[in-house]
């Protein structure tokens, strides 16, 4: 799993360096955001920009990980989502609970608001 994390004005930035985000690599991914939540990062901004593609156990642990910020008094959005990506998360209703961004910018100017 190929993932990066910086941290803008409180907000930690994972980018998934991966074009699918499918069951062998979410151990690894969940352990990464979820720790962030753990230490103390519960504003956490996915980009799934190279991401083209998402299984069903990608999008239950998504809602996990949206699950453990929003516990944690914070909240997960995800950046950059490409159109497959965004229909997955559609059909299954992934997307009333996450936010979907055009851009990591855009991601991180709704936690200023």
């Amino acid at each position: 799993m190929t993932l990066t994390i910086d941290h803008v004005r409180g907000v930690a930035v994972v980018r998934v360096a991966e074009s699918r985000l499918m069951y062998p690599l979410l151990s690894d991914f969940a352990a990464a955001v979820g720790g962030l939540v753990a230490a103390g990062t519960p504003k956490v901004i996915i980009d799934l920009s190279p991401v083209v593609y998402i299984d069903s156990a990608t999008i239950g642990c998504l809602m996990d990980l949206y699950r453990q910020a929003a516990a944690a008094g914070g909240s997960l959005k995800l950046a950059g989502v490409q159109r497959r990506v965004e229909t997955m998360l559609t059909m299954t209703g992934a997307h009333n609970f996450i936010q979907l961004f055009a851009d990591e910018a855009a991601a991180l100017a709704s936690f200023e608001g």
